[in-house]
């Protein structure tokens, strides 16, 4: 496979050879390392997308603005040897969310600066956002109030182009998406978008974005955001059925230049993710289970640890983390119920992996390092890495690596999404 546009997506589904991009939902260097690495060894495109809570003009939950995230992206592509044009950066859910404690009028001068520091650090796929209410608002907004709002991000995203010389962004729109990171409940089923509900959506914004006198950059709106019927909970996860989004999968046949945009893919699966991308869900967002199997890699070396080497300890990285959570319960506490053991259990191994937020604490860090640094260049018999680790028995009876088999194993999922975003014919 190699590199495609953005631009090319909804020509090649509509020639009947549907082609995907990964989107590429995290902060995490070692992520950002697999997914870089796997685009390099490829030469494919490496779509990399940030959100409005996790990085903005004012830091975000990472404390980075979209520049500093920038920076690290192609800091990190240098060493990897990644090519910079197959990067691609991106930024998700660009509104008020961040602000929305604030009057309307706050909020969105807030996203507004947002979205020019987006655009001048060189971020092209924007997914406009401006869905949620702010302070005596309902929670929700109507279509209507939603695309003036985006319109309003639109014409600052023009402008920061414009003003720096920087090529014109591509859009986003569409609001109908799952929780970030995931539901909180164990799920049964879940209905996709109403295909009148994404015909409107469309013609809304096409209306006010005309209106605004924005026609020009519609050419440039790529995708829609609806929900396709898949979703993953703490608990479960529910797979992608392509006849419950038949009627849904009809939408594109009247609009030649978009594609739909999935998100939450997590945990489907080659077969269902190639399903989606057969259906015109080319854009295919994933950000937990890439920060599960990390965690999940990285506590089956804690237990190898644990087991080999006298004076590791028992399991110090496990404990760390329950340390650093039980200390800062604001990332986890209302998305976990239960009893204080179920609690516990969902802390560490949850599907949603709110313990991604964690990684970057000094003590979790830490941890981390006293744990590569124990392992690195030590031999794992085979019985002991098959009773823990048995998807990486090949680094099995040799000196380890365990930063490169923390990549690879990153890198495992990544090709999955490689190989259902490969030609699919429709």
């Amino acid at each position: 496979m190699t590199a495609i546009e953005l631009t090319d997506l909804a020509r090649l589904h509509r020639s009947g050879h549907a082609r995907g991009i990964t989107s590429v939902c995290s902060a995490h260097p070692i992520v950002l390392r697999a997914a870089l690495r796997h685009g390099r060894a490829k030469g494919s495109t490496v779509l990399i997308e940030a959100t409005c809570n996790q990085v903005n003009h004012v830091g975000g939950y990472t404390g980075m603005t979209p520049a500093d995230f920038a920076e690290l992206v192609y800091d990190l592509a240098r060493e990897e040897g990644c090519p910079r044009e197959l990067i691609v950066l991106g930024g998700d859910h660009l509104g008020p969310n961040p602000w929305r404690h604030l009057p309307a009028g706050e909020a969105m001068e807030q996203a507004c600066d947002m979205m020019e520091a987006y655009v001048s650090a060189g971020f092209r796929k924007l997914h406009l956002d401006a869905s949620m209410g702010c302070a005596n608002e309902p929670a929700a907004l109507n279509d209507e109030v939603t695309a003036l709002r985006a319109a309003r991000l639109a014409r600052r995203g023009e402008e920061a182009a414009a003003k720096s010389d920087l090529p014109l962004p591509l859009y986003i729109i569409g609001t109908e998406v799952p929780p970030p990171g995931g539901a909180d409940h164990a799920l049964d089923d879940i209905t996709p978008t109403a295909p009148d509900a994404a015909r409107t959506t469309i013609a809304v914004h096409q209306e006010i974005f005309e209106a605004h006198g924005l026609s020009e950059m519609l050419g440039r709106v790529i995708g829609l955001v609806v929900q396709p019927g898949v979703e993953f909970g703490n608990h479960n996860v529910i797979p992608y059925d392509a006849n419950k989004a038949r009627d849904l999968i009809r939408v594109l046949e009247s609009h030649d230049g978009l594609v739909f945009e999935a998100h939450s893919t997590d945990y489907q699966g080659t077969g269902p993710l190639s399903e989606l991308v057969r259906g015109g869900f080319a854009i295919l967002k994933v950000g937990p289970e890439l920060t599960f199997v990390l965690r999940e890699t990285l506590y089956a070396l804690d237990l190898i640890a644990s087991d080999m080497l006298p004076n590791y300890g028992d399991r110090p990285l496990y404990h760390a983390m329950e340390e650093v959570m039980l200390a800062e319960p604001e990332n986890w506490a209302r998305h976990y119920h239960g009893t204080d053991s179920e609690r516990r259990v969902m802390r560490h191994y949850s599907l949603s992996d709110r313990i991604r937020y964690y990684w970057t604490d000094q003590k979790a860090q830490s941890a981390v390092a006293d744990l590569l640094a124990a392992l690195r260049g030590k031999t794992v018999p085979l019985p002991l890495m098959w009773q823990h680790l048995p998807r990486a028995v090949g680094a099995a009876g040799q000196p380890l690596d365990p930063e490169a088999l923390l990549i690879r194993r990153v890198g495992d999922t990544l090709a999955e999404y490689h190989s259902a975003c490969t030609i699919q014919e429709v």
